[in-house]
């Protein structure tokens, strides 16, 4: 799941500023907000039924037969074993049992997701927050989550939603045809699964951007990239963008912190950018832990000479959260050298997140050095790209513009 984004009232003041533009009624015509968890929808359970018979309702979906979707991507096993295929645990569950997820269920043989068109968590917000920052900037995206994770980081900041199971949360009913729906009625023209992980909707997440699709709005994935080939190279046919929070540059941090592995994740951000789909890294500094210079040196080359120097790379503060409070954040200092390690080796498009008034926000020409998009937290403040090129210098800039 997102290292860097937040759901729900934990946010910065920068969050709020940035979603002034949803008024309180489009707030309460779609029966959500600052959504995360159970805390903050049951809250917001008395809202919907006065916004009309159209509004979401807020239920518990339990073990109710009412809400099993066939799942993708497993395979039947002997006495009523499966093994599900669409992550690398490749989890072996048995009749009446879930996968590490806790989102996928076997029921006599066959496998089936709680989490299709549930949503946990839902919130309008700046495209900037995914961090998509060659995304049709200043754009709002409207987002959606799930319970549920197939990793659980340390230092995860929605572990109230990743590390949740179904019937723990409140959700919503908000099949892909309704979410594209209400993205639609809000002016949203892109939409995102995030929060949690991506993955574990997979056949929500691959529904709802085929339906944005047929809409004209597009779809992206906010995503640690822990998926297999092939559910992967599915949803890059329908996707427009996918952030991967790569965690590390060595194995044994994914081992130590994540209860995940480092080569998968490497394979997704090739294969994303195999496909041509537009691809964004993140990169959590977390000190002590992946912050070395010769870590930062390892990721900067590998990225350029796996993805190339175009794919934007984004160093984000960490702050202490869930398990990993004994770390104070990262220091500027430290990402002000992870910055100038990753320009050095060649990266044209490097920024630093999570650190309110940083100047490493701000685009410039890779060929001019002009500025050409300034951003003030999430806001942003100038842009000098026209079809999609520096305005000064008609250099052409990576990305999806229009």
């Amino acid at each position: 799941m997102s290292d860097t984004e937040r759901s729900g009232p934990a946010r910065q003041e920068g969050d709020r500023e940035a979603r002034r533009g949803l008024s309180r009624r489009d707030v309460l015509k779609l029966g959500v907000g600052a959504a995360l968890g159970a805390g903050a929808l049951a809250g917001l359970a008395h809202l919907t039924s006065s916004a009309g018979s159209s509004a979401p309702h807020l239920t518990k979906p339990g073990r109710s037969a009412k809400w099993l979707h066939p799942a993708r991507y497993y395979r039947a096993m002997s006495k009523d074993f499966v093994q599900c295929q669409l992550c690398p645990k490749h989890c072996i569950v048995g009749p009446g049992g879930r996968g590490i997820c806790e989102v996928r269920e076997n029921r006599g043989g066959k496998y089936y997701t709680l989490v299709y068109g549930r949503a946990a968590s839902v919130n309008i917000d700046p495209v900037e927050k995914k961090p998509f920052y060659h995304v049709m900037p200043g754009s709002p995206i409207f987002s959606f989550a799930t319970a549920g994770c197939n990793m659980d980081c340390n230092n995860c900041q929605n572990w109230q939603l990743s590390q949740a199971r179904p019937e723990d949360l409140p959700a919503m009913d908000l099949p892909p045809a309704k979410l594209v729906g209400a993205a639609r009625e809000q002016g949203c023209s892109l939409i995102a699964g995030t929060y949690n992980e991506p993955t574990i909707f997979f056949e929500y997440l691959l529904d709802v951007a085929a339906e944005g699709n047929r809409h004209g709005l597009r779809t992206t994935m906010v995503s640690a990239g822990y998926i297999n080939r092939a559910p992967m190279l599915n949803l890059c046919r329908e996707l427009a963008a996918i952030k991967i929070d790569l965690k590390s540059m060595r194995d044994d941090f994914y081992r130590s912190n994540c209860e995940g592995t480092l080569k998968p994740v490497l394979d997704s951000i090739e294969l994303v950018k195999s496909q041509g789909v537009w691809l964004e890294i993140v990169y959590l500094v977390v000190p002590t832990l992946n912050d070395s210079e010769d870590e930062i040196r390892d990721l900067a080359r590998w990225v350029r000479t796996h993805v190339g120097p175009d794919v934007p790379l984004h160093f984000s503060r960490f702050y202490p959260q869930y398990k990993l409070r004994n770390l104070p954040p990262t220091p500027y200092e430290t990402l002000e050298r992870c910055y100038k390690i990753a320009r050095a080796e060649g990266l044209h498009y490097v920024y630093v997140g999570n650190l309110p008034g940083s100047s490493e926000t701000d685009t410039h020409c890779p060929k001019c050095g002009k500025l050409l998009i300034r951003r003030e937290h999430y806001r942003v403040a100038e842009n000098h790209i026209e079809n999609g090129r520096c305005k000064f210098c008609q250099h052409p800039i990576p990305g999806l513009w229009s």
